[in-house]
């Protein structure tokens, strides 16, 4: 076997390994009979469906965007247009048409047009948006959250307003969760291997060679846009059942900051780094809530001040942008090495039956 298809070999052993930490994960957690660790590694599994549906775009355009909170937040208001009680509905959500609020689907099918309407919003916003490059594309994007947010803040008969939405479906779990996250990721590891992801990668790393290749930047960020904006949705219908309660604020600026630190402390640059910063980032933040509730040491109980998380995350996120800008992943994929691969083929080879 060659070096390089041995190499190909291997990268597509990322999202299979991915996807074993990642049960390696949950089965640690059920495993601790602890129901706040359970609900933690739920919770964090969640993240990964939107973190890695951030990377989808940024990862492979780069290009930061401020505004995939508002694709999780139109997709947990879209499931729970779909999935809330009529009656509750009749209560809450006075302004919904006649065929929305009669509406009762599964949950599944809820999630799964959260995730197109997101799509779609994607697909729409970003013809305008991806024409810009840069920072300008970046405040753009913040610019659409920041519009979304007072959108469904003010439209109190459709969304509720800043009066919180009650009595969601609890239907996310670990193992929901689980199987979301880990087909974001496998989607992701496709869409980066495709023609148009090697392509978006090819504008990221110099653009002006591949423009002069003939690639077409807009239409490949586009697209990544779109498919990046679907998973998002997805994680914010997840989301929305598993809280039970829906907020607008649940999905804007704390939402936003706690994606691009988990981005950034794992690094942008690969599949891997997203999925690893997810786990680190959230493991810190389940530490340090329960540091701030308190502890106890012989007679002396210790507890760290209201608000810790937020400043000990961004100033674990600058150490790692100072010490290590590329992120705990540095771009490399977790993968199997390619010798590895070259070994059990020749070993495959080696018992062949000789040839007369």
């Amino acid at each position: 076997m060659t070096d390089h298809r041995a190499r190909r070999i291997a990268a597509r052993t990322t999202p299979v390994l991915l996807c074993l930490l990642l049960l390696f994960f949950v089965l640690v957690a059920t495993g601790l009979s602890d129901r706040a660790t359970g609900r933690m590694a739920a919770e964090t599994l969640i993240r990964v469906t939107l973190v890695v549906g951030f990377w989808i775009f940024a990862g492979n355009s780069g290009v930061i965007s401020f505004g995939h909170a508002a694709f999780a937040c139109v997709g947990a208001y879209v499931s729970a247009w779909l999935t809330l009680n009529p009656q509750m509905k009749s209560l809450l959500l006075t302004g919904l048409p006649d065929w929305l609020a009669q509406a009762d689907w599964p949950v599944l099918l809820a999630a799964l047009a959260a995730g197109v309407v997101a799509a779609l919003l994607a697909c729409v916003t970003g013809a305008a948006i991806l024409r810009l490059s840069g920072i300008a594309a970046s405040i753009a994007t913040f610019a659409f959250l920041a519009m979304i947010n007072t959108i469904w803040a003010n439209w109190t008969p459709v969304t509720g307003g800043t009066s919180s939405v009650v009595g969601l479906a609890r239907y996310t779990n670990s193992w929901v969760a689980l199987g979301w996250a880990c087909g974001a990721i496998l989607a992701a590891a496709v869409y980066g291997a495709s023609a148009s992801g090697l392509a978006l990668r090819a504008t990221r790393d110099d653009e002006v060679a591949a423009s002069a290749s003939g690639i077409d930047r807009y239409r490949h960020r586009l697209l990544a846009f779109t498919i990046s904006a679907f998973f998002c949705g997805i994680g914010g219908a997840l989301l929305g059942h598993f809280i039970g309660v829906l907020n607008p604020d649940t999905f804007y600026l704390s939402l936003t900051f706690l994606m691009l630190a988990m981005l950034v402390v794992g690094g942008i640059g690969s599949l891997s780094g997203a999925v690893v910063g997810v786990l680190v980032v959230s493991l810190a933040v389940e530490a340090l809530v329960r540091l701030e509730k308190g502890f106890t040491i012989g007679s002396a109980q210790f507890s760290l001040p209201a608000g810790s998380q937020e400043i000990l995350i961004g100033i674990a996120m600058i150490v790692v942008l100072v010490f290590r800008p590329a992120g705990l992943m540095a771009g490399r994929e977790l993968a199997l090495p390619a010798r590895w691969i070259r070994r059990v083929a020749k070993g495959g080879a080696s018992l062949r039956p000789d040839k007369y």
